[in-house]
């Protein structure tokens, strides 16, 4: 572990390296105030709901003591970004008994928001029966349904893939490379997206009695092994080659590299379309086309991730979209790839100026569900961009443990259910615990990125979204009613009368990422439209006793590496728990109903299978 590597990024990290809006010519359009705002007080929870708001991107929910204020946002720590981007929130990190007030305002973009409603209020409770009522029907398609966890998945620096070293005793390179293939066959990503392809270690760039060398052999090997697991890559372009950088001094992570604007803006436009034209004829120009895209840079809102200005770096994305235009047209190309949603706007604005080609948007959020960028893109003729959250996850924060459990699951369940349909990717940022922006692992459950731990065994995130792929292509339409607080669900059926639905618990409050049993919840799931048939009944479980492999380690007595006994027996419990045996039932005038307690946080996946 490289303490000096941690003390640097806790020093810079949310550093604005600049505010480029002025330099982008955004001209800020302010919401109007939502209507409607109501408060309706629950078991642990207030639940606010109102009316959408055209224009909007998302809203700012604020708490308050009195109807006069003061007023704070509703946020809870370690969420990057305040905004909601829905029209509904659960507030759980209140104190039953004690009335909360509550103001709302609608976001334009990520610095502009319109005035705050009027204040309601609520006073949440213990008591009740704590019952929710989800109905899904099964006769009334709603579309076809979206997976936005397909698109793509983060790793660690793909030269990572490539390392001969042990974590734990576990093999590095290898291990990864078995992550990111588990990851295509088992939740169906089709793309990586990873930092540093232009690093020193690959040896891209090296200048030679001043003459600029290209030696893409490093690149080759990375992208063969990638493209042998049957993925593509998101061609992340950076960090900058030392002899091609302004100030190679500014650096970051453990692995030092470099965030300094170039010194030559031509040297390395003739760099990215080298290697651009390089991969074209290495595997394909239609390949490139149909499968691959390049994202500028990585978090240059950010002053840990770059050391120049907002203009240079709109500079830099100008250059690097001509590079990659100029080796074909139809390649995809763009960014910012910005921390918090932050320069999206104002890339939008500054390429509309600036005529740069821009086929994506790329951001970043952790903590919350991604906010709507589309009233955006609209606005400045745009409409239809693609939008990719190319990082998302629980929480931005290295080595916080919020992950490693069922909190993560419920968390990414809620994320990806409301991307679906707005957003084209939520690629969740990472695939894999072998990672080492600030030093390797320290031990097993440490409270890594990654959907697996070193030794790929699955956490509750990861079986989430394997519950999820098994929805079918036809998505159902859904309601929840009763005290429902977190609760939320979606469900789907097959071509062979399968349906299925997903029915979670969860909060964005980690202080609660450990279980609030006021928020547990009796749920009666029922399936109409069905034929009058039977039915096997199965019921999959993600919780603290269930699916939990953070859990099953603890009950081992844990430590920071398992041995070898103890990693067979780790892997022979990482299953996907059934909460009771299948069940043979009959669906009588095409209804069939079941109950289960659903604590918080949890997940449940119940499927009714024709007989």
């Amino acid at each position: 572990m490289t303490d000096s590597a941690r003390t640097d990024w806790r020093a810079r990290i949310y550093r604005s390296s600049g505010d480029a809006s002025a330099v982008a010519g955004v001209e800020p359009a302010i919401p109007a105030v939502p209507r409607g705002l109501r408060a309706t007080a629950g078991a642990g929870h207030v639940t606010l709901e109102w009316e959408p708001v055209e224009g909007a991107i998302g809203y700012l929910v604020h708490r308050g003591e009195s109807p006069d204020g003061p007023f704070s946002s509703t946020k809870p720590p370690h969420v990057d970004v305040a905004g909601v981007p829905a029209t509904r929130y659960a507030d759980t990190a209140v104190t039953p008994g004690r009335t909360a007030h509550y103001v709302v305002a609608a976001l334009g973009t990520m610095d502009v928001h319109g005035e705050f409603s009027a204040p309601v209020a609520a006073t949440p409770h213990d008591g009740g029966d704590h019952a929710v009522a989800v109905g899904v029907d099964a006769g009334r398609v709603t579309r076809p349904l979206p997976r936005p966890w397909r698109p793509m998945i983060g790793s660690e620096h793909l030269s990572h893939m490539l390392s001969a070293e042990e974590t734990g005793g576990r093999p590095i390179g290898a291990e990864l490379a078995a992550a990111l293939r588990l990851a295509r066959e088992e939740l169906g990503v089709r793309a990586v997206r990873a930092h540093a392809i232009l690093g020193d270690d690959l040896g891209v760039y090296r200048e030679v009695d001043g003459a600029p060398v290209h030696d893409f052999t490093g690149v080759d090997r990375v992208y063969d092994t990638l493209t042998g697991l049957g993925l593509r890559p998101v061609v992340e372009l950076g960090y900058m080659p030392r002899d091609l950088a302004a100030d190679p001094s500014k650096t970051v992570f453990d692995y030092r590299a470099i965030i300094s604007p170039p010194k030559d803006y031509d040297r390395w436009g003739d760099l990215v379309h080298d290697l651009v034209h390089h991969l074209a004829d290495r595997y394909g120009l239609a390949e490139l086309v149909a499968e691959w895209s390049f994202e500028v840079w990585n978090e240059a809102n950010l002053e840990v991730f770059w050391s120049g200005t907002p203009e240079e770096y709109l500079r830099l994305y100008d250059v690097t979209a001509a590079a990659v235009k100029n080796v074909h047209p139809d390649l995809r190309v763009g960014g910012p790839a910005s921390a918090a949603n932050g320069w999206v706007e104002e890339l939008v604005a500054h390429t509309v100026r600036s005529g740069a080609s821009l086929d994506f948007v790329s951001t970043h959020t952790y903590g919350n569900a991604p906010l709507d960028w589309r009233p955006v893109l609209a606005r400045y003729g745009k409409a239809g961009t693609p939008i990719w959250w190319t990082e998302w996850g629980p929480t931005p924060t290295h080595f916080h443990g919020v992950g490693d459990g069922p909190f993560g699951a419920a968390f990414v369940l809620h994320g990806m259910r409301s991307a679906a349909g707005r957003v084209e990717a939520l690629s969740h940022w990472v695939a894999s615990d072998h990672f080492e922006e600030l030093g390797r692992p320290p031990r097993l459950f440490h409270g890594g990125f990654g959907l697996l731990t070193v030794g790929n065994l699955r956490k509750p995130r990861y079986l989430a979204l394997v519950l999820a792929e098994r929805l079918g292509d036809h998505e159902l339409a859904v309601e929840v009613t009763g005290d429902a607080g977190g609760v939320e669900a979606w469900a789907a059926r097959h071509d062979d009368g399968r349906a299925g639905a997903l029915v979670w618990n969860g909060t964005l409050d980690h202080a609660k990422a450990g279980g609030a049993p006021i928020l547990g919840r009796r749920v009666t799931l029922t399936f109409a439209g069905l034929a009058d048939r039977e039915y096997v009944l199965t019921h999959h479980r993600v919780d603290r006793g269930h699916s939990d492999i953070e859990g099953v380690w603890a009950s081992m007595g844990g430590g920071d590496w398992p041995t070898t006994d103890q990693w067979a027996e780790l892997r022979a419990r990482n299953t996907l728990d059934e909460l009771h045996p299948p069940a043979t039932v009959r669906a009588e005038r095409g209804t069939l109903t079941t109950a289960f307690d659903l604590p918080m946080p949890g997940v449940s996946y119940v499927e009714a299978r024709p007989r």
